[in-house]
């Protein structure tokens, strides 16, 4: 029996309705779509002209993300373009880490809500002035020794492993999927030619993510570069990059060549804002007025480009890279900051000329509305903050490295071997003295090696300095007598001063790496001690618990009823400012929530090391070279209430044993 009269009356109003719902649908599935075609970007079925800024999330605390990019946005970009940094995320092998600093996903959908989109530059090699170009150090330790960036087996492996964790995280927040990500990214032409390991990361790149996404490829202006790092045959876009002084369309129209027939829509995926900086170089500027005037050259004429950087940041801890010049020993480690002149200032200042003037030129060449300028953020000037020392690395480094990490081996071995990815290692051995001086020599030392000898029987919390061995500079130290009855014990001290980011020398292995001679003669049977800064807000309990047992110093606290806990120190410990690697601790108290501000710490008269805010690695200090003199405390780092600072100095300290919180960045060290 057949559906009464009135049923089939019911179907036949409902289904125009069905078919109009299904068609929107589809109209709105299909509209959803980013795509190059007639050498111009298209966004749902209309051009689109890319105005982009590189800000990255893991060089912004994440509770001012959102602070960021409403400053971008006020700038008038509508894309965010991000590296995403593989020694971030997976920091020990199979150890993933998806939180705070490194929540890509929450940083995403964040960009998401504001309405802008994202150009996403996954790697697995990402450059950008971060150790190892965001490789994690760990493939450094892989027997038989892997070629990074290659074809290699086993490397292809571990970037199919890390790409199968991350890919799936952002497969939802593509465009298509009615997320902000329009494009993804790797570079490669200024490195090599392997086209073979282009080829695969597309297809393992399309194995997660699909055909939709546009991949594409940034690599410099210039025909080598373009024709190394280009796959045209894979249909992946290539982007330029290049200088402001260049004159841009010339670049674009070499681009044509190096993208399918007309694919090749005008982009410069890195317009250089400002430049990076080096320890001992003059901070590197950039005239506000004529960046403006060459971004104007390309965006008045439709062309698009991302601003590198929008907003530079901070290379908070030890994450910060570095670069080599004619040989791997002409090291320049980058700054901690990493401000790079950029509009946003590393403390979020867009109260500046080159934020002002580039703004004016996007809204003139584009016509995006210009918003409402972002309110400044308010600093504070907490003043000068006395410091303590709390004890010599020789006093407590078998506190402050783990027994189960200490190593024995015939030859020194390297920080990565020794599972000491950043930071510190001391390296131990003896020799037997002659009547005159010694010259020890460090062929291969990554990267800075500061040398201390002790006679083996007396007290080894007091070696004696001797100097400093850098892989920039001299290779040889002479060593003098100290007439000692034993041998003589000698303690190496390596810094890890960052990873080579780019070029040829990217395969940075840190500490010793050769053999160590006294006066030609190899010493072996060495001891190496990781350093770890992981509790040096402990310092203060773990330096009791070792005066307790201590009978020169077990009468001494270093807690009194003085407003600065750290007053009572024990007497070995106040015989004076020495040059020595030394913990110092301050105080400064906070009043309320509202109180907290953005601050600088300045390290004018100290020499170098790395400082600590409330456990939070804020980063180096030299500012015996500079030319960075303060480093940025961001206010969500600090707390209402006792707020300490804790210094490792690597030589001595300001005599006054002070250090002064400012309202300002200061870049005038070392000059």
């Amino acid at each position: 029996m057949g559906p009464s009269r009135s049923f089939q009356n019911l179907l036949l109003l409902l289904l125009p309705l069905a078919l109009a719902l299904c068609s929107a649908a589809a109209s709105g599935e299909a509209s959803r779509r980013f795509w190059v075609e007639n050498d111009t970007f298209w966004k749902d079925g209309a051009p689109f002209q890319i105005v982009g800024g590189d800000v990255h999330y893991f060089r912004i605390v994440p509770e001012y993300w959102k602070d960021r990019l409403l400053r971008a946005k006020a700038l008038g970009l509508n894309t965010i373009q991000t590296y995403v940094p593989w020694n971030l995320h997976e920091p020990k092998p199979l150890s993933w880490e998806f939180k705070g600093f490194t929540d890509i996903e929450s940083y995403l959908r964040l960009a998401h809500e504001l309405d802008m989109l994202v150009m996403l530059r996954v790697g697995p090699y990402i450059c950008g002035e971060w150790d190892l170009g965001g490789f994690p150090p760990w493939l450094l330790t892989i027997e038989p020794t892997i070629e990074l960036r290659s074809s290699d087996s086993t490397y292809l492996s571990l970037v199919d492993r890390w790409w199968g964790v991350l890919l799936p995280k952002i497969t939802p927040l593509l465009y298509s999927n009615g997320g902000p990500i329009i494009m993804i990214e790797n570079e490669f032409g200024s490195f090599g030619d392997d086209k073979n390991y282009l080829h695969y990361l597309v297809e393992v790149a399309r194995r997660y993510l699909g055909n939709d996404i546009m991949l594409y490829t940034t690599d410099g202006g210039a025909i080598g570069n373009l024709k190394n790092g280009t796959i045209l045959q894979d249909d992946v876009f290539a982007a330029v990059d290049f200088d402001t002084g260049s004159n841009p369309w010339p670049i674009f129209q070499l681009q044509k060549e190096y993208n399918l027939p007309g694919k090749s829509a005008p982009l410069s995926s890195e317009f250089y804002t400002g430049w990076l900086t080096h320890w001992g170089e003059r901070i590197a500027t950039t005239d506000a007025s004529s960046t403006a005037k060459a971004l104007k050259r390309i965006l008045c004429r439709n062309g698009s480009a991302v601003l590198y950087m929008a907003h530079g940041g901070t290379n908070f801890g030890f994450y910060n890279g570095a670069n080599t010049g004619q040989n791997e020993s002409d090291y320049k480690a980058d700054l901690t900051s990493y401000d790079y002149d950029a509009p946003i200032r590393e403390y979020g200042d867009v109260h500046n000329a080159k934020y002002k003037a580039l703004r004016r030129v996007i809204h003139e060449c584009t016509g995006i509305p210009l918003l409402q300028l972002p309110s400044k953020i308010e600093r504070a000037s907490y003043g000068l903050v006395e410091v303590q020392k709390v004890a010599s690395l020789f006093d407590i480094i078998h506190n402050i490295s783990d027994a189960l990490k200490v190593a024995f081996s015939e030859q020194p071995l390297s920080m990565e071997l020794m599972g000491q990815m950043f930071g510190f290692l001391l390296y131990t051995s003896e020799y037997q003295e002659k009547h005159s001086s010694s010259i020890l020599s460090i062929p291969k030392v990554h990267d800075r090696a500061q040398v201390f000898v002790s006679c083996s029987h007396s007290d080894v919390r007091k070696p004696r300095y001797v100097g400093i061995v850098e892989r920039w500079s001299s290779k040889t130290l002479q060593i003098p007598s100290l007439s000692c009855s034993s041998n003589v014990s000698l303690y190496i001290l390596v810094e890890n001063m960052g990873r080579v980011n780019y070029g040829p020398y990217i395969f940075d292995q840190k500490g010793i790496l050769s053999s160590v001679e006294i006066d030609g003669i190899i010493l072996r049977h060495w001891k190496m001690h990781p350093v770890s800064l992981n509790a040096v807000g402990n310092l203060s309990k773990l330096q009791l618990i070792m005066q307790m047992t201590d009978a020169e110093a077990s009468k001494v606290s270093i807690y009194g009823d003085s407003e600065n806990k750290l007053q009572d120190v024990s007497l070995y410990l106040n015989e004076g400012i020495s040059e020595e690697p030394a913990f110092y601790e301050g105080h400064f108290h906070i009043d309320s929530e509202s109180e907290k501000k953005d601050t600088f710490i300045s390290f004018r008269g100290w020499n170098k090391g790395v400082a600590f805010v409330n456990n939070f690695n804020i980063g180096r200090f030299w500012p015996a070279i500079g030319p960075q003199c303060a480093l940025y405390v961001p206010a969500p780092i600090l707390k209402p209430g006792d707020n300490v600072i804790v210094i490792f100095e690597l030589h001595s300290p300001n005599p006054e044993l002070t250090i002064k919180l400012v309202k300002d960045p200061d870049f005038t060290c070392g000059q």
